[in-house]
């Protein structure tokens, strides 16, 4: 089944088939909480528009300074209109290019932007510094839902789910995405 819909009877595309964002993550991972992290969850709430999350250090690292249960990094988790938006500011901080290897074989997209302040439309505050991020775009079709529910969960069979070749297509076509091919 290739690019995300088969013409059924009379021409109709299947709507089920149909690709869609369900969900942008985005993680600031420090190392080190206090100070920097509340500037560093203030870039996140000004690039999202979300209220970014703590995340405590699941276990110490002597070297590092780290202790376990210490918040060490944040995490806004960007659903509907919104994601557009912030996509195509990430995307084009990156020149439109994307490396094959930042697809997986599920369907998402995870890929990493070095400042902050390359994104469109941010500008760079002395007092709050500069902070690398990763993104995560999961991608999935209508019916997902069936294995988050809480009663009665389900499984996705494998002629549903999302390849890497139909995510791929996708990001191509929804924000004119090139893959990006270095010769070694």
């Amino acid at each position: 089944m290739s690019e995300g819909a088969t013409a059924a009877e009379g021409g109709q595309l299947n709507p089920m088939l149909a690709l869609k964002i369900g969900k942008v993550v985005v993680n600031m991972g420090l190392g080190e909480g206090g100070e920097k992290l509340e500037k560093a969850m203030t870039v996140l709430k000004s690039l999202t528009g979300v209220t970014p999350c703590p995340r405590k250090a699941r276990k110490a690292i002597r070297d590092f300074g780290v202790r376990k249960g210490e918040n060490i990094a944040c995490v806004a988790t960007i659903r509907g209109p919104a994601v557009d938006d912030f996509l195509k500011r990430a995307f084009e901080s990156m020149k439109n290019k994307i490396k094959e290897s930042c697809f997986d074989d599920y369907g998402n997209v995870s890929f990493g932007i070095k400042e902050h302040i390359n994104m469109p439309g941010t500008k760079y505050d002395p007092t709050l510094g500069i902070f690398g991020m990763n993104v995560c775009v999961v991608i999935e079709r209508p019916g997902y839902r069936v294995s988050r529910r809480g009663e009665r969960p389900g499984k996705i069979g494998r002629s549903h789910r999302v390849n890497k070749a139909e995510s791929i297509a996708f990001m191509k076509d929804r924000y004119g995405i090139s893959l990006d091919v270095k010769e070694e």
